[in-house]
């Protein structure tokens, strides 16, 4: 192969030689592999401390060494396969689940464009690769991954794994539309789907600040993309037994784990990279201190913000319980979908307005001028709303729904209520309800304070 040749194979990589992309593509493996170690600590620790328990304190120094010994256990486990799976698809399902995890952090900037750093002599970036389009590519990989869980349910040939993969499908497909929808904001706000542009374009001020309801959309669809509590539907023990990968075992099902831990910090990362500034020292610190957004301290900074919001993921698993099914899917699509819709509008307007030269002043009438119309046109339609609900109201006397009518219950049906839940009075209202009747010595205003002295005349 002539030099010529390999230089324009690996022209997408910059100008590095092969050797050294070669060692950037190691190193992002073993950034995601060592983060996902102590992510797993110390997502028990952190629990463990919120739930007042011990944590694990077995191996290693506090524990720290439980990820390590618990992927050399999963490895020398026994491997299973059922006898009524499809083979091929079973075995290839967790491959296509861990790999596409892994190949979203090559378009991630850890510093500056510039050659900010020398390896071995050779100045480069420290990014794999940056794309045109690179943040598409983040959401057609992680697309790519939602194969994997569905074809482990299907390939399982059981009834319950075949359920989690189904609704790990809805699941992530229908979050990726309001993620994709979030990434539009921050496309229209920075001219670029470059991940190094979007962060150069944070010079001033981070996204956070200019797209707030975007970094919202995001945090929150984020946690649905990566199947996580609360919205760990797909993994629901209670009625699922354990999901998709119900019927694996040893390094399968350790290799499902690593893909959803592994999408964690990629998700993380995206968040940093579009709304945090990415690579971009804290407000503070870069007022003051000029060195601090080069050379090897911006790969600092990003791994400090990608840790905050890996600890995000982990309060939330400690803090709320898991909603039901019919709750995330409303979240979703009747939320989150058009409230991303809305937004998008709206910033594509105050973007189109600025490119026009109108002045702050001007684009604040129109956008609130735009938002009281839509309070007062949903204000009407809540009227009309509730005057054809009081005219389906059933006649008095008829009976209502039963959800236990069948002897288990059953949800209701479109049209249908549940019976009102019966709610405690408020404590001001309530009656001071005691054992010895209403007569008692203990219902006086001194709550009781004179019945030693009328036992002691007894």
């Amino acid at each position: 192969m002539s030099p010529y040749l390999a230089a324009e194979d690996l022209s997408m990589f910059g100008h590095d030689p092969w050797w050294l992309v070669a060692i950037k593509a190691v190193f992002c493996f073993a950034f995601l592999m060592v983060t996902v170690l102590i992510s797993i600590v110390m997502e028990r620790k952190v629990v463990a401390w919120m739930q007042l328990r011990i944590g694990p304190n077995r191996h290693g120094p506090w524990g720290m060494l439980q990820s390590l010994a618990d992927g050399v256990k999963l490895m020398l486990k026994e491997d299973v396969i059922v006898k009524r799976a499809d083979k091929a698809v079973y075995v290839l399902a967790p491959i296509v689940a861990a790999i596409p995890a892994f190949m979203a952090i090559a378009v991630i900037p850890f510093g500056p464009s510039g050659n900010e750093i020398s390896i071995f002599g050779h100045r480069t970036t420290m990014q794999l690769t940056d794309l045109p389009i690179a943040v598409l590519y983040i959401l057609a990989v992680a697309s790519v991954g939602i194969y994997g869980i569905v074809l482990a349910g299907w390939s399982s040939g059981s009834t319950y794994p075949l359920l989690g993969g189904l609704r790990s499908c809805a699941q992530m497909i229908s979050y990726e539309i309001a993620m994709g929808a979030a990434f539009a904001s921050v496309f229209l706000y920075s001219g670029s789907m470059s991940t190094s542009t979007i962060v150069e374009q944070q010079t001033d001020r981070w996204y956070i600040l200019l797209l707030p309801v975007s970094f919202i959309i995001y945090i929150v669809t984020m946690v649905g993309e990566t199947n996580r509590a609360p919205f760990d539907m797909p993994e629901s023990e209670g009625d699922l037994v354990g999901g998709f990968n119900t019927e694996y075992s040893s390094i399968k099902f350790a290799m499902f784990m690593l893909a959803e831990y592994i999408n964690m910090v990629t998700v993380s990362a995206v968040a940093v990279t579009l709304f945090l500034g990415g690579w971009r020292a804290p407000w503070p610190i870069s007022t003051f201190w000029e060195g601090a957004n080069h050379g090897w301290w911006p790969l600092l900074w990003f791994t400090v913000k990608v840790q905050l919001l890996l600890f995000f993921f982990v309060w939330l698993r400690g803090t709320l319980p898991r909603v039901r099914y019919d709750q995330l899917m409303k979240l979703g699509w009747k939320v989150l979908i058009p409230v991303s819709l809305v937004w998008l509008m709206l910033v594509a307007t105050v973007r189109a307005l600025r490119n026009e030269n109108y002045d702050f002043a001007d684009i604040a009438l129109y956008i609130g001028g735009a938002v009281l119309a839509l309070l007062l046109l949903s204000f009407v339609i809540d009227i009309f709303r509730a005057k054809a609900k009081e005219a389906e109201q059933p006649p008095e006397g008829t009976p209502g729904f039963d959800p236990m009518a069948g002897g288990f219950p059953v949800p209701p049906l479109p049209g249908q209520e549940l019976p009102p839940v019966p709610r405690r009075r408020p404590r001001r209202e309530r009656e001071l309800i005691v054992s010895g009747g209403p007569d008692t010595r203990s219902d006086g205003p001194l709550g009781g304070s004179t019945d030693g002295k009328e036992a002691h005349d007894g």
